[in-house]
């Protein structure tokens, strides 16, 4: 446990330290701040994000991002809003039942409900990393289904749920579902212990499958008249 605490600490002050501390509550590209759907209301594409534990900001540095931006650079950041869900993801929630801080998830919740009814013409997609996959498991079984029928997709990304829930989201499509774990990443088989094959290097190489499964699912999903 101590091994595990030193690494995530020493790997999370790493990546801190290279990046700037102000929220960037407008921008067009993603950085490790998004808070474009609170700020900019309801665009074509609606992407929620909860990122991994110990990040910066509300998106993370890599894997966030990165999605994000994929999907700008394809249906334009115009018509992308990028929303970061802003929880307290701490080594030590990653122990709650569930796997993330109940807080989290009904932020998470929140803002996909928000969007499947204040932005009904809008496409909903949904993602997470590590313990933020865990708050997307929960955060998404435990929505009424109008909200998620609204959902056109969700990725998840170095799985903390994988094995406890079957290698899906409970309650929601497998189709629409697609959870990316690395080869030896022994999270995704259940052990709270952290090996290097987790880590955003090596999560970043898996980016543009998430980002290509997610594209498909919008272009199947049909535009609201």
């Amino acid at each position: 446990m101590m091994l595990l605490f030193f690494v995530l600490v020493s790997w999370a002050a790493i990546l801190a330290s290279a990046a700037p501390v102000t929220p960037q509550k407008r921008q067009t590209w993603t950085g490790m701040w998004s808070e474009e759907f609170s700020y900019t209301g309801c665009k074509p594409i609606i992407f929620i994000w909860a990122r991994e534990t110990l990040a910066s900001g509300n998106m993370g540095l890599t894997i966030g991002p990165l999605v994000s931006n994929g999907l700008k650079a394809y249906f334009g950041a115009q018509n992308v809003a990028s929303q970061g869900v802003n929880y307290l993801g701490l080594i030590e929630t990653n122990f709650y039942p569930g796997g993330g801080p109940p807080v989290g998830i009904y932020e998470m919740q929140v803002l996909l409900a928000n969007a499947a009814i204040y932005c009904p013409e809008s496409k909903i997609v949904a993602a997470g990393y590590s313990q933020g996959a865990a708050i997307t498991h929960r955060a998404i079984e435990g929505l009424p289904q109008y909200v998620k029928d609204r959902v056109a997709g969700v990725v998840t990304f170095g799985d903390t749920q994988t094995l406890q829930d079957g290698g899906r989201i409970k309650g929601y499509p497998v189709e629409k579902t697609l959870i990316i774990c690395n080869p030896g990443d022994i999270i995704c088989a259940g052990y709270m212990w952290v090996v290097p094959v987790h880590f955003p290097p090596y999560y970043v190489q898996r980016v543009p499958e998430g980002v290509a499964f997610l594209i498909g699912r919008l272009l199947l999903t049909p535009s609201t008249p």
